[in-house]
């Protein structure tokens, strides 16, 4: 679909990925609607490209509800474009030192990622299911963000690799039951990317990172990803898979 004159959600827009996501299709001529949970970082983003910011923590349904229905209050309209961007990464072994388990970290995961991507997805696809189709009977286009470590998760991603697996592997189930309405579902699996969490790290880490990526030799910078989620909304064939985005790189075990 054409993105100049659409509507679009992009959660976890405050930074990283989904403010670049955010950032590029306001530059294309969307009208844009941020979802954050932290609102002060959604408000900056929104002023900053004439966008719209709402609150929810994505791992509650029933505020994920309130939220889209206030921004498709605020935009007019309901997005026909929604990219999934909102996550957490916590690290943790699965039996720590002392046997310590991690239970709370891998529910606090899922909830999070898996979870609370479901959930837009629901009431994102539940929404366009009663708008009217274009012309080439598509009613919208839900792109969610899985990574790479759902087939390379390292040693301490035990939680978000599951999380992220599961977002890849709902993929093709939620297109296939979408399809009748003509709502696409994507998938996105980023490798290492020059966001807020990376660029915490100390140098030398960063630098032992990259060294495994086999070209380009760097990082992903986030409008990389925005692009590809732009391309796949542009382009009506693109269904039910899993693109990673990552230089061809594959993780290492720690």
């Amino acid at each position: 679909m054409l993105i100049s004159g659409e509507t679009v959600l992009v959660t976890g827009g405050g930074s990283g990925l989904g403010a670049a996501s955010a950032r590029h299709f306001a530059r294309e001529g969307a009208r844009v609607a941020i979802l954050d949970f932290d609102l002060e970082r959604a408000r900056a983003v929104a002023a900053e490209i004439g966008a719209v910011a709402v609150q929810a923590d994505v791992s509650d349904e029933a505020a994920v509800g309130q939220a889209l229905d206030e921004a498709i209050g605020k935009l007019g309209a309901v997005p026909r474009i929604v990219v999934n961007c909102a996550g957490v990464g916590f690290a943790a072994r699965i039996v720590g030192r002392e046997g310590k388990l991690s239970f709370d970290t891998f529910e606090k995961t899922l909830k999070v990622n898996l979870f609370g991507t479901f959930n837009v997805l629901s009431h994102a696809a539940r929404r366009l299911m009663e708008v009217e189709p274009l012309e080439n009977g598509e009613r919208g286009v839900i792109i969610n963000t899985a990574s790479v470590a759902y087939e390379d998760g390292q040693l301490g991603q035990a939680a978000y690799s599951a999380s992220k697996g599961g977002i890849a592997a709902m993929c093709l189930p939620a297109a296939r039951e979408f399809a009748q309405h003509g709502i696409r579902v994507m998938a996105i699996a980023p490798g290492l990317f020059r966001t807020p969490m990376m660029e915490g790290l100390p140098e030398e880490v960063a630098a032992k990172i990259t060294a495994n990526i086999p070209f380009p030799p760097r990082l992903g910078e986030p409008e990389e990803f925005a692009l590809l989620a732009a391309q796949i909304a542009g382009n009506p064939y693109l269904n039910g898979t899993t693109i990673r985005l990552d230089g061809s790189v594959r993780l290492p075990p720690r």
